[in-house]
């Protein structure tokens, strides 16, 4: 038989699977609870971004089936034209509320919100300073932009400023992005060094708050808060996917920036508007991340606890089978970095054959393989304590 264009496609699957980074979907029956169910097997559930465990909670569900009801299942078209409803509006001021901001608008994923925002911010004659483990989304909404775009060293606020000093002044406009919390390693961002530098430079600062929305601040607003540095004037993008329980994106910030970017990012004016039933459900959760602060204090034990076990696990005067190491984290995501991707890959197996779900994450995500285990509030003692037993057995 002849080649054809696609034959390349064959060779790249078989060279993933010898690097052990080949990947697959894993199907999940029913709801992604704190235990689940995944192709017959009870798994104990430390692989979800659901850091409250809110996307199975009844309110978000009552509040999407009466939104279909009354709106249907889609918002048909583009907000600027057939796709807008007052419950967008509503969960914009809500947005608002939460983070202490004039305005938000919500786009149809996280995604999306920060591609549509930097390609509206900058252009061609722009400078984009990017922290080097920034989301795929902040690196894409760069190249989409057009503007020159450059990484600093992860968290390095001296490589950022050395940057700024030389290449600041040859372009018309400076946005700096970074992620509050970093979610492959857990680690937050040096928010009030960067504000700093970004008014020394006149900088715009865009961060991401997927991470820190409803986990971090005496409110649940996100790691700005907890940084003290919601006074500062800032383009906050988030998502509504992981905390929130839902599905879908934010910009929040002050009346002038949420109002030009109704007119000009790409990402927002060119999509369907956000589904009536994601709308709801992000609106209820919300309203509980400001009532339900108990949710948070939850949470944040579980990482206490896990943390502190962890490292009498890690730091055992033996000689262990595997060696892991707990890399520096500030959140509810904590990471064990290890000797090799095949080393990682079999640990995350062992962990699941003993009912632990613990994902294995490999380059190109990482620059080097871990296992990576978020936590969640509702995860009960009882389910921290088999996860401690897991990676003892793993390590020997």
């Amino acid at each position: 038989m002849g080649t054809t264009p696609y034959d390349w496609l064959d060779k790249s699957l078989v060279a993933l699977h010898r690097a052990h980074r080949y990947r697959e979907v894993q199907t999940i029956d029913g709801m992604a609870r704190a235990v689940v169910q995944r192709q017959g097997q009870t798994l104990v559930n430390f692989a979800s971004n659901d850091y409250l465990g809110l996307a199975s909670d009844p309110r978000l569900a009552a509040a999407a089936i009466a939104a279909i009801r009354t709106y249907g299942t889609g918002s048909t078209g583009s907000r600027l034209l057939s796709g807008h409803r007052e419950l967008h509006r509503e969960l914009e001021r809500a947005i608002a509320a939460l983070k202490g901001t004039d305005d938000a608008i919500v786009f149809s994923s996280g995604y999306l919100a920060n591609m549509g925002a930097i390609a509206a911010l900058v252009g061609s004659p722009d400078l984009i300073l990017g922290d080097e483990y920034n989301h795929s989304s902040l690196k894409s909404g760069g190249k989409v932009s057009g503007a020159t775009a450059l990484d600093y060293r992860h968290g390095d606020v001296a490589h950022l400023q050395d940057l700024l000093e030389t290449h600041r002044d040859r372009h018309r406009r400076c946005l700096i992005t970074t992620d509050s919390v970093f979610s492959m390693d857990g680690d937050l961002c040096p928010l009030p060094e960067i504000l700093n530098l970004a008014e020394t430079y006149d900088a715009m600062v865009l961060v991401d708050e997927a991470h820190g929305t409803g986990v971090f601040g005496t409110r649940g607003s996100g790691a700005v808060e907890h940084l003290g540095c919601a006074s500062h004037p800032l383009v906050t993008v988030g998502t509504l996917s992981k905390a929130l329980g839902s599905l879908g994106g934010y910009v929040a910030g002050s009346k002038p920036l949420i109002d030009f970017l109704r007119n000009r990012a790409p990402g927002w004016i060119y999509t369907t508007g956000l589904s009536p039933a994601d709308t709801a459900a992000a609106l209820a959760a919300v309203h509980i991340v400001q009532h339900e602060p108990q949710r948070r204090a939850a949470l944040w034990s579980n990482v206490r606890q896990v943390m502190q076990q962890l490292d009498l696990v890690l730091g055992k005067p033996v000689a262990p089978a595997l060696v892991l190491r707990r890399l520096p984290s500030e959140s509810p995501i904590i990471c064990l970095g290890g000797p090799s991707t095949e080393a990682i890959v079999r640990a995350s197996q062992r962990l699941q054959q003993a009912g632990l779900w613990v994902a294995a994450v490999r380059p190109p995500t990482v620059p080097t393989s871990r296992l990576r285990i978020t936590l969640m509030a509702t995860h009960q003692p009882a389910h921290l304590n088999r996860l401690i037993a897991g990676l003892q057995e793993v390590v020997g």
